[in-house]
């Protein structure tokens, strides 16, 4: 690259017409010296900063650290930052650490944070203690993943998507491969991005390894220009968004749509199906339009597989208690006169008696722990009002839910929406994943996290770092 640019310099610079092979003119000389220079003239190469568990060493994703002035940095996949604001280097910088769940010991002021002497080309590495007993593996979505990491040198594990942020998750197992759906979609080129659900596929066991950095690679499906697009875009104005999605006996994914117009007015809801061909979900029939008065039974949420005692085959869907059930089956899932109302649990405890009400999130089996389990976000929790993640277990997908341990927790954030990972790993290993959606909505005048906000986090929950209260 560089010796064309010098070729096309000579030509620029030489105007007796002559060919190229003798020196340079004087004025070439003088620009080809600038051009040579450009690096020695450029900005000062950055300064490393890695930020690690203080008890493993693994990198911490979405750390922030913030100067005295108000700049902002966040880690990246790697837990890398790359600090080059020049009037940072060559001096001591105070940085208060924020870290959802992640921390350095306050200092006698009670001010959380560190002194680094920043320098060009350096590396400082800042050990944080991990607050909780859910370990944050990374993002999984969403556009510089490992970008300060790029500042750096790091070539990035996979390539940039396309997109920029989205909504929660729903999933499920169709041929061997996973199906990944998400809802609103945010794009490069423009606000309004995708409003009829993303969606891609992957492998059954994407992941490699449970650790950070994280790097999932999705095959989304794209448009004729190679962007990703809508894959449920149902007759009628408005938003489509997708709940209840379920890998069905013979091959089929199917899923309840919803109709939204104006600010979050559902006008109609159905149910869908997948088509292969098309690669895009297809209106199956219309269960409730808003002229019908009272919303009926629906199948929502996040299903679940369960047999009676009978041996019955039945599909559980809730959000995260079980709300709804049908029988195994296609043509009973299309059935709403199948469907059967499941009663609410009795509001989860924690040991010492405090009731914790859940907002949304998942249960599923657990065959390490031969229970259920359930994570979800705290309805009105403390300190954020929908930030706070609980687990909890059951002998019953229906309940009592005991043991309950917050494992994760937001400074006025949300992180809604949970979903357990039990596909990801084998049954019996001795951890559990679950991901959410992190935004600054639903919070209290939060400042959007760059990069992070509105995108999906996985966390790590090992049993060995459960407390007491979750003893067996």
């Amino acid at each position: 690259m560089k010796r064309a640019v010098v070729y096309m310099i000579f030509r620029i610079f030489r105007t007796d017409g002559s060919a190229l092979g003798g020196p340079p003119p004087p004025a070439a000389r003088v620009f080809l010296t600038l051009f040579v220079s450009l690096p020695a003239l450029g900005a000062a190469a950055p300064c490393r900063i890695e930020v690690v568990d203080k008890s493993n060493g693994w990198p911490v994703p979405l750390v922030e650290l913030r100067t005295t002035h108000e700049a902002r940095f966040v880690t990246d996949n790697l837990g890398l930052i790359a600090i080059d604001t020049p009037e940072l280097l060559g001096r001591e910088v105070w940085f208060t650490v924020r870290g959802h769940g992640y921390g350095v010991p306050k200092d006698g002021f009670g001010y959380e944070g560190v002194r680094v002497t920043l320098k060009a080309g350096g590396t400082h590495r800042l050990e944080v203690e991990r607050r909780l007993p859910a370990k944050r593996l990374g993002r999984l979505t969403g556009a510089g993943l490992f970008a300060e990491g790029g500042k750096l040198g790091v070539k990035p594990p996979i390539p940039e998507s396309g997109v920029f942020g989205c909504d929660s998750l729903q999933l499920a197992v169709v041929e061997n491969r996973l199906f990944w759906l998400w809802g609103d979609t945010t794009l490069p080129h423009y606000p309004l991005g995708i409003f009829h659900s993303s969606a891609a596929t992957t492998p059954q066991r994407p992941l490699a390894k449970f650790e950070p950095p994280l790097a999932l690679a999705y095959d989304y499906f794209r448009d004729a220009k190679g962007t990703p697009r809508g894959v449920a875009q149902m007759p009628g104005d408005g938003p489509t968004w997708l709940a209840g999605m379920v890998a069905l006996p013979g091959g089929r994914l199917g899923a309840t749509y919803s109709k939204i117009r104006g600010f979050l007015e559902e006008y109609e809801v159905g149910l869908c199906v997948w088509d292969a061909n098309k690669q895009n979900f297809a209106r199956e029939k219309v269960i409730w339009t808003k002229s019908d008065g009272a919303k009926p039974l629906l199948l929502q949420g996040h299903p679940v597989r369960w047999k009676d005692p009978a041996g019955k085959a039945w599909l559980l869907f809730g959000d995260p208690f079980p709300a709804a059930k049908c029988p195994d089956d296609f043509d009973a899932w299309r059935n709403p006169s199948t469907w059967e109302k499941i009663p609410p649990p009795a509001t989860p405890r924690t040991a010492d008696g405090r009731k914790v009400p859940p907002h949304r999130g998942s249960i599923a089996w657990n065959e390490n722990r031969r229970r259920w389990l359930a994570i979800f976000t705290e309805s009105n929790g403390i300190p954020s009002a929908v930030g706070e993640i609980w687990y909890a277990e059951a002998d019953s997908p229906f309940g009592p839910w005991d043991r309950l341990v917050k494992v994760v927790t937001h400074d006025n954030y949300t992180f809604y929406n949970p979903l357990l990972h039990p596909e990801l790993t084998d049954p019996t290993a001795p951890f559990v994943l679950f991901e959410g959606t992190y935004t600054a909505e639903f919070a209290d005048h939060a400042q959007p996290t760059p990069r992070y906000n509105y995108n999906q986090i996985l966390y790590r929950l090992d049993f060995a770092d459960l407390p007491p209260a979750a003893a067996r």
